[in-house]
């Protein structure tokens, strides 16, 4: 276990704000980290991908910094930009 998750850990057993949101924060943040290093890893800026999705680069920057408001075909458009296809699972 990391140092970070050691942390994480002993905050989640002594804060409970903290525990009550971080898991759903933890993941958004986690979708929005994917997508910027899948542009990333294909080279892509910002701008190239918006004029590539028809749309803003302010748009994508939103989508990577702000995933709780991205749209799931928003997600789809991103991806097949990057000959991906999102996957889902329900654990």
């Amino acid at each position: 276990m990391s140092d970070l998750q050691k942390y994480i850990r002993q905050r989640k057993l002594h804060d409970d704000e903290f525990a009550e949101g971080f898991d759903e924060g933890y993941q958004l943040f986690k979708l929005g980290a994917i997508l910027r290093q899948a542009r990333e890893s294909y080279g892509f800026t910002q701008e190239y991908l918006a004029q590539k999705l028809k749309t803003k680069k302010s748009a994508i920057s939103m989508i990577e910094e702000h995933a709780e408001e991205v749209t799931l075909s928003a997600l789809e458009k991103f991806a097949a930009v990057l000959g991906k296809k999102i996957e889902f699972s329900l654990r």
